[in-house]
């Protein structure tokens, strides 16, 4: 096996990163890969995380993209590439098939055509949007759940539940334009929540149940996991951002000013630290309502034994975890990014950058049994056994 070099990027409304890895010959399984470069560069032209000046966003990538390129000592031609932004929603459909072998058994062309029809039932209910990702979430043959996979069993009727990971078209379209006009061909498309996953969640963690919560700089973003498998995918248009402007406005000081009192760089005694405290615990029980609302409607409040994970750039506000806990009764902790020994990433921010390289460095046969994401060309991945323990 010869050695593969594989780069993540992740456009981002604050800032532009960039992973690149390389994979050893003849590396052992479970190994991580090897950073071997990453760039970063302040994001231009986007807001909410989707593109409003795509020749900005070029510069952004080209130049994260060079100071990648000049640490690895290669060029990168092709990346997995990350999608967020308010533009990610979710949605579930069932779809069914009469079995088609005379015996009843169940082949993989009954699962894939019950796949496709829950994908078909929901269509004229996303006008402008497309699947990223098709996750099956349950499986009953003939009204009776199955556990584990139906290959193989028999039965007159395979149905299976399905969740949908959408976005705008347009939105995938302006980023895969922006992306290749930088010179940079895309491997693949993921939704921003997963990506990171890959790399700040523990397999006993999704295992048992948990929310990894990113708060980034104008959206936050959910991913809920259950049994191991991605259950709901969510982003709101909220982030740290509003909590630098609510301390601008409550304490009357420039917003520099404000973004340097919320990472904890000014110790001024010109303000009060309980006014201060207030203010912040404020917007982020905002953010925390709107997660409890959302594990609500999904009916998994207070419900998942490994709790909410958090991470991005909100996640280093002093009071963040135990807002968190009070807010969603449920366990809290900051996430932590674990990578090989000697790395240049220092931070979970590199989360999604780095998630990427690590779904691209983990093939899945064309043989697995259940094919749960879709690339942006309309071709697919199977990637869902990566969840797996």
């Amino acid at each position: 096996m010869s050695e593969r070099i594989i780069t993540g990027i992740d456009v981002g409304t604050y800032q532009v990163k960039v992973v690149i890895v390389r994979i050893p010959k003849g590396k052992n399984d479970g190994a991580l890969p090897q950073i071997i470069g990453t760039g970063f560069a302040e994001s231009r032209g986007l807001r909410n995380g989707y593109i409003i000046n795509d020749s900005d966003v070029v510069r952004s990538v080209r130049s994260a993209v060079a100071q990648a390129e000049k640490a690895a000592g290669v060029e990168v031609k092709r990346a997995y590439v990350a999608i967020g932004g308010i533009g990610i929603d979710e949605i579930t459909s069932r779809g069914e098939v009469i079995t088609s072998r005379a015996d009843s058994e169940i082949t993989q062309h009954d699962i894939d055509k019950a796949t496709q029809d829950s994908e078909d039932r929901i269509q004229d209910n996303i006008p402008n949007r497309k699947v990223l990702h098709a996750i099956p979430l349950a499986f009953y043959i003939d009204n009776e759940l199955v556990l584990g996979k139906p290959h193989g069993m028999h039965g007159t009727k395979l149905e299976v539940e399905s969740l949908f990971i959408t976005t705008f078209e347009q939105h995938l379209n302006d980023l895969v334009v922006a992306i290749e006009n930088a010179g940079i061909g895309v491997e693949d498309i993921m939704a921003s929540p997963l990506a990171a996953s890959f790399v700040m969640l523990t397999k006993a963690q999704k295992r048992a149940g948990c929310v990894l919560a990113n708060i980034g700089a104008e959206t936050v973003s959910i991913a809920v996991f259950e049994n191991s498998v991605p259950i709901s995918i969510k982003v709101f248009p909220i982030g740290s951002n509003d909590i630098t402007n609510d301390i601008a406005l409550g304490l009357k000081v420039p917003l520099e000013e404000a973004e340097k009192i919320k990472r904890g760089g000014m110790t001024s005694t010109n303000y009060s630290r309980k006014k201060l405290d207030d203010i912040v615990a404020a917007r982020l029980t905002d953010i925390f309502s709107l997660i409890d609302a959302h594990l609500k409607k999904i009916k998994r409040d207070g419900l998942l034994p490994a709790g909410i994970i958090i991470t991005g750039g909100g996640s280093g506000v002093n009071t963040v975890q135990d807002l968190a806990r009070a807010a969603l009764n449920l366990p809290s902790r900051i996430a932590s990014l674990e990578t090989n020994t000697n790395s240049k990433i220092k931070d979970a921010s590199w989360a999604v950058a780095y998630g990427l390289c690590m779904w691209g460095a983990n093939d899945i046969s064309d043989n697995s049994p259940i094919t749960a994401a879709k690339k942006a060309k309309n071709s697919f991945v199977n990637w869902l056994s990566q969840f797996l323990p």
